[in-house]
């Protein structure tokens, strides 16, 4: 007995050993920051001073007393409404096509995969700002058409416009996750439907969307937290400034400004933690509506 406990106790030894980068990670590298900010969103610092105790100050600023954060919310709701339901209907519209048993569709999945790969770098959102300027590809076939069409990043009007669709350009994530899905889907559903009479439409709404909506809500969920921390095309193709009349002034470009432009660190931790509170929130919303339209080939009535 009292050898096989001390075996038991060095196959720990040995499994904390091999967990102990996890762990230095998790505790040096996230919860000990996470508390810190914590702390310091009821403080006033500004990196060059000790942190000074001010309690409900900045989330009482941040609630009353800041333009510059409800506009940067209104753009940053704005861009999550359009970016993600855009993006999860043409990654399914294009999962769809691919699931119809196309030749070399490996090729296609990796090309079609390519834009989320790319999607997200400084090189891409520095091209799209090519694409979209006033002399820039979207002008130049627009004159060939004799429009002279406008200057869709630096006008209020279309520059969070030019980010959306960026963001439905990244489809290739959700794209893979729904052809996954699709390919769980017994075909006899889909000959029972036939054979009934349903046509494509029919087949569609009434046997993939129902028998997809976990894969659609596991999709929403991640797109719409990853909308919501959205950050390096708003700061590259605006130059770091939210554009032009803060049009595209993301949330997250706005924390980046008021903790490393005016240094305002304690009042940028509270911006994080109502971040953090607004994608729980949403989240939160997401699975308890799923109740009413997410069902799961298991359940029993």
């Amino acid at each position: 007995m009292a050898a096989r406990n001390a075996a038991l106790a060095q196959q720990e030894r040995a499994a904390y050993l091999f967990l102990s980068p996890w762990l230095i990670g998790l505790f040096c590298l996230t919860l000990g920051p996470t508390l810190a900010s914590l702390y310091l969103s009821f403080t006033s610092f500004d990196l060059l001073q000790p942190p000074r105790w001010i309690g409900l100050e900045n989330y009482a600023r941040m609630a009353f007393d800041d333009p510059r954060l409800r506009n940067a919310l209104r753009v940053t709701f704005t861009y999550v409404a359009l970016s993600v339901p855009l993006k999860l209907a043409f990654a399914l519209a294009l999962a769809l096509v691919l699931d119809r048993g196309l030749r070399g569709l490996a090729l296609y999945r990796a090309l079609l995969y390519l834009p989320s790969l790319l999607g997200g770098s400084v090189a891409i959102a520095v091209l799209w700002r090519q694409i979209f300027g006033y002399d820039g590809l979207i002008n130049e076939g627009l004159a060939l058409l004799g429009v002279d069409g406008p200057s869709w990043i630096s006008n209020p009007s279309y520059s969070i416009y030019t980010l959306v669709i960026l963001r439905v350009w990244q489809f290739g994530s959700p794209m893979i996750i729904f052809l996954a899905g699709l390919r769980q889907i017994p075909t006899e559903l889909y000959e029972a439907a036939a054979i009934d009479g349903a046509g494509p439409l029919r087949r569609f709404v009434s046997v993939t969307l129902p028998l997809l909506a976990p894969v659609v809500l596991f999709n929403l969920v991640l797109q719409t937290i990853d909308a919501f921390k959205a950050f390096t095309p708003a700061f590259i193709i605006s130059g770091g400034t939210g554009g032009p009349v803060d049009s595209t002034l993301f949330y997250t470009l706005y924390l980046y400004q008021e903790a490393f432009a005016y240094f305002r660190m304690g009042y940028a931790s509270a911006m994080a933690w109502v971040l953090l509170a607004i994608i729980a929130l949403c989240t939160a919303l997401a699975f308890l509506s799923s109740r009413w339209w997410v069902h799961y080939g298991d359940e029993r009535e």
